[in-house]
């Protein structure tokens, strides 16, 4: 029987990574798996959830981030704001699906909110997109046993 530190820990570890600040969930869940017995799909919809609320504080924070661009310390410019705009235009919300990826995914996540994608949508794609990539690492990582 998992302890609900394990769990706190893989989701608090995958809130965190799917925010701009750079945290390592899969390792948290790599390392559960392989601890020993626990349900995975416990684990998986854990991290799943973590990453997908992750991502929402994202969203949230494009939603509402325009309200400082006037501002000196804002910390994106003019130039980059309608590159990242024209973008998400160009690819539209399809783009959504690879927000599990490295580097990519926490940027584009903000975008969705800066371009008012709508939440259910959003939520949709992200769930998917994150749920099926831990899906795949837990996969991966019991074969390996």
């Amino acid at each position: 029987m998992w302890s609900l530190s394990g769990y706190f820990l893989l989701f608090s570890s995958a809130l965190v990574a799917a925010t701009l600040l750079p945290l390592q969930s899969e390792l948290v869940l790599v390392s559960l798996l392989m601890a020993g017995p626990a349900s995975v799909l416990a684990l998986l919809v854990v991290a799943t959830a973590g990453n997908v609320l992750g991502s929402l504080v994202s969203w949230w924070l494009g939603r509402y981030l325009l309200r400082w661009q006037g501002r000196r310390w804002f910390p994106v410019s003019a130039p980059q704001l309608e590159r990242a705009r024209g973008a998400y235009q160009r690819y539209g919300y399809w783009s959504l699906l690879l927000s599990w990826m490295p580097l990519v995914g926490d940027p584009l996540t903000l975008v969705a909110g800066v371009m008012r994608e709508p939440l259910w949508r959003f939520l949709l794609l992200v769930t998917l997109a994150k749920g099926g990539r831990y899906l795949l690492l837990a996969a991966a990582t019991l074969r390996w046993l």
